[in-house]
């Protein structure tokens, strides 16, 4: 009885162990970009999920919901000098970036005063300090991992699966 219920224990933990290796190994990497832009600097910090053969838009990433652009920890963009986003101002600062993609492709971007939050579960519109919209469309080739890039010129552009969406920022 003692010796099936050792063994009952030590099955339990070996498991735990796998499945909590296993979780680890499922986690999107954490990854970030920066460049110049006119007199300041852009900084996205953002965990990168990946394709993984899903139907990624509109089914993992629902439509007309705002969502976290990324995966665990809420993407964070950083500009080091007062900006203009899509022609609107933005004072320089750290902030979550949230997106609200739809189906037609009309996006809306968000930058929300709480940069440091996990996901979109604590968002509040309350806190958004600006709200600008952008066309998505079809990128040029599939994207694995959601990516950021930006431009010298201050063109920055989300990448994922067959994707793509942008916004200028001037600084």
């Amino acid at each position: 009885m003692k010796t099936t219920f050792l063994k009952l224990v030590f099955s339990l933990f070996f498991v735990g162990l796998f499945l909590t290796d296993f979780a680890y190994a499922q986690k999107s990497p954490r990854t970030s970009v920066s460049e110049e832009v006119g007199s300041g600097k852009v900084t996205i910090d953002y965990s990168q999920p990946s394709v993984k053969g899903r139907e990624i838009w509109g089914k993992l990433v629902p439509y007309d919901k705002v969502w976290r652009t990324g995966a665990d920890k809420a993407t964070t963009i950083e500009f080091t000098k007062d900006a203009t986003v899509e022609g609107k101002k933005l004072a320089a600062g750290k902030y979550a970036l949230f997106t609200i993609p739809t189906q037609n492709g009309e996006w809306t971007i968000i930058f929300n005063k709480t940069a440091d939050q996990w996901g979109a579960f604590g968002y509040k519109e309350a806190d958004d300090a600006l709200r600008v919209t952008a066309k998505a469309g079809k990128s040029d080739s599939f994207t694995e991992k959601m990516t950021f890039t930006i431009s010298k010129d201050g063109i920055v552009t989300l990448l994922w699966e067959n994707l793509k969406v942008g916004f200028k920022v001037t600084q």
